[in-house]
């Protein structure tokens, strides 16, 4: 689903002004430690499964319902890696709306599914080695991406 009801509701009162979304991203691995990419639809980079939580949803919550939503895996949150946020997660879509993310990204396993483009947000879905990862749309630190993970602030 591109836009939620309530997040085009807010769109039609603020117009294209900024907007800083609650939002969640996901990272999963295959068996052999690859972690799962999205090319979305209509936009130039990567991104992890994610998307911005709605009203009553916890960030976990949200984070399972985006995945299913992109990739058509069930998943479990494992833990929190971490919370980004600032001018660097700011985004400006072809249409003008602006927004900044503020994005929890949790580690993920597949409990069930097939990998595949359920609602139409995903283009690709393709796994890369850590050390391989495409050009993305926002920018987490390097970290983020390693199994044996050495966390920074």
């Amino acid at each position: 689903m591109p836009i939620s009801d309530y997040y085009r509701k807010l769109r039609e009162k603020v117009g294209t002004d900024l907007l800083i979304l609650p939002s969640v991203a996901a990272v999963i691995r295959n068996e052999e430690s690859e972690i799962l990419f999205q090319y979305p639809t209509n936009r130039e980079y990567w991104s992890l499964p994610a998307g911005a939580i709605e009203p009553g949803e916890s960030p976990a919550e949200a984070v399972v319902r985006e995945v299913w939503e992109e990739t058509g895996l069930t998943i479990e949150p494992i833990n929190i890696i971490g919370v980004f946020g600032g001018k660097d997660f700011r985004h400006t879509y072809a249409n003008g709306d602006q927004v900044e993310y503020q994005v929890t990204v949790y580690e993920c396993k597949i409990v069930s599914g097939t990998l595949e483009a359920v609602g139409g947000e995903s283009e690709i879905l393709k796994y890369f080695k850590e050390d391989n990862v495409p050009k993305l749309a926002l920018p987490y630190p390097e970290w983020v991406f390693k199994a044996n993970l050495e966390r920074e602030c």
